[in-house]
């Protein structure tokens, strides 16, 4: 789901409007683009699993 509306994104922290909605929490498209780019082998892929279980975490709490 996209949206407009402004919103922290997980990863970055920052309030932006354009991005993803996962469940409930807003990637923004910056982040979703580094993302997808970063290959498994990048010191900050680690990061980006952390982030992104944050999701899960929130929902089942």
């Amino acid at each position: 789901m996209e949206t407009k509306e402004a919103q922290d994104c997980i990863i970055c922290g920052q309030t932006k409007e354009h991005g993803i909605l996962i469940i409930s929490e807003f990637i923004c498209e910056d982040c979703e683009h580094e993302m997808v780019q970063t290959d498994v082998m990048d010191a900050k892929y680690p990061f980006f699993i952390h982030q992104m279980k944050q999701i899960f975490y929130k929902k089942h709490a």
